[in-house]
């Protein structure tokens, strides 16, 4: 076993992808921790490539008009609208396939 770094040295969370740094680098997806805080404006976004695949860890959020509670996984799929509002302080687990560095649009 070996600690290679901690998630606060990572850039907003994200981990594992095609980028730095990274505690893995590969092409082919990305994963990030990610902690989002009540009321925090996220910025409606976009991926045109990548499919974004969600585990809410803690907290309560709405997503396109959808409530979506501790433990529920959903899928923001290419060309879906990502407009988060955070309810409560809120953890979330995030994969995103492919890992494409540019890959997300303001809307």
């Amino acid at each position: 076993m070996q600690i290679v770094g901690h998630i606060d040295e990572m850039r907003g969370g994200w981990f594992i992808g095609d980028f730095l740094p990274s505690i893995l680098r590969t092409p082919d997806f990305e994963v990030c921790y990610k902690v989002h805080k009540k009321g925090e404006i996220h910025g409606a976004h976009i991926h045109m490539i990548a499919t974004e695949y969600n585990l809410l860890i803690r907290g309560s959020m709405t997503i396109d008009e959808q409530l979506i509670k501790p433990g529920e996984l959903f899928i923001l799929y290419p060309g879906d609208t990502a407009d988060p509002v955070f309810h409560e302080d809120c953890e979330v687990i995030v994969v995103k396939v492919p890992s494409v560095i540019g890959d997300k649009y303001d809307v």
